[in-house]
């Protein structure tokens, strides 16, 4: 198995932290010091409406089907959640996995007048309900890695007619997605995309764009945002009206780390992280440790507390996340890294 990116990545670790926090291309690092260098020379500054709007195109990419029209910009998932869940009717019920991330259920969590419902992942599809009125839910989950089966659950909603949100923070990078497959679609790009923290997307479906509700917008959600400056604003009639001011530098760090992935194609990517964390599941087995099954990049195993001190000592980067050991598997990884957490893992 090849290096995908000779050249773009020089890790000092065993870095198998991605699920947490993607590591920044050469390219990228490149592009964060012209644009700081010009900033500093009082030349130009970072934020740019071409950027940005070039941007929200390259992430279409990412959801065929979908155009730049389609994508809002903002900085948190959580947030860009937001409009979805206000536009909800009071008393509708919204239908979410437990143990999903907090930032897809805690804006419908945090609404008093919404009946919020958690199952099972593995049963979500076979939950909705004729009186469901939105299913939320990470495609690939940030816990385990365990990926929806986002054809069997667009099914179940469609036939009850309730819309479908789906986080593609974990799965967007290495997963092939559709724009098709929901209504919504959110977004973090600091991890698989190997982007900043500062920079998410919201993507939203035009027959669902009825659904969302502006929430507090911005001068940068506008239609004509620089000639309405001072005057009352009408909002975008696209997915801009739900953008937040973006930071320029974000953005520019961003489109370097997309043109990578582009480059590469998601279906590689998918490829070789896959086979990665194939090949470390093959030898967890020979060590007699269990992770939690799937064949997504991610690979959860129990007792955290044991085995994450002898890894950090290895220099093999990992998250405890409630009570496991997560390890996530990128294009920047190689079998020698996988072998080596394996025989750190197996040392008595």
């Amino acid at each position: 198995m090849k290096v995908l990116a000779p050249g773009e990545f020089e890790p000092e670790t065993t870095y198998l932290n991605t699920a947490a926090y993607g590591l920044p291309p050469a390219r990228t690092r490149a592009a964060l010091d012209a644009v700081l260098a010009d900033w500093a020379a009082g030349r130009r500054t970072p934020m740019s409406d071409e950027n940005v709007d070039r941007l929200r195109s390259s992430f279409a990419r990412l959801l065929p089907g979908a155009t730049g029209a389609d994508v809002a910009v903002g900085n948190s998932v959580g947030a860009l959640i937001g409009p979805v869940a206000a536009g909800l009717p009071a008393g509708a019920e919204v239908l979410v996995a437990e143990h999903d991330f907090a930032s897809v259920t805690n804006p419908f969590r945090n609404r008093a007048d919404l009946r919020l419902r958690a199952v099972a992942l593995d049963r979500l599809a076979e939950q909705v309900r004729p009186d469901t009125a939105l299913v939320a839910v990470s495609l690939a989950q940030s816990l385990d890695g365990r990926v929806v089966d986002a054809a069997r659950l667009r099914a179940a909603t469609r036939a009850h007619d309730a819309l479908l949100l789906l986080d593609a923070t974990q799965a967007a990078g290495w997963l092939p997605l559709r724009f098709a497959d929901a209504d919504f679609w959110v977004c973090a790009t600091y991890k698989w995309l190997l982007g900043p923290r500062s920079v998410s997307f919201l993507a939203i479906a035009p027959q669902a764009a009825h659904a969302a509700r502006p929430v507090s917008p911005g001068w940068y959600a506008a239609a004509d945002r620089w000639a309405e400056l001072y005057v009352p604003q009408r909002l975008a009639d696209t997915a801009r009206r739900h953008d937040s001011t973006p930071d320029g530098v974000g953005v520019t760090m961003l489109q370097s780390s997309l043109d990578l992935i582009h480059d590469l194609t998601v279906d590689a990517i998918g490829a070789h992280d896959r086979a990665l964390a194939q090949r470390f599941r093959a030898g967890l087995a020979d060590l007699g440790i269990s992770p939690v099954p799937g064949d997504a990049p991610i690979v959860t195993i129990p007792d955290a507390d044991t085995r994450a001190e002898r890894l950090a000592a290895a220099e093999i980067i990992t998250a405890a996340r409630n009570g496991m050991l997560r390890f996530s598997f990128h294009l920047y990884n190689t079998p020698a890294q996988v072998d080596h957490a394996l025989k750190v893992l197996g040392h008595r």
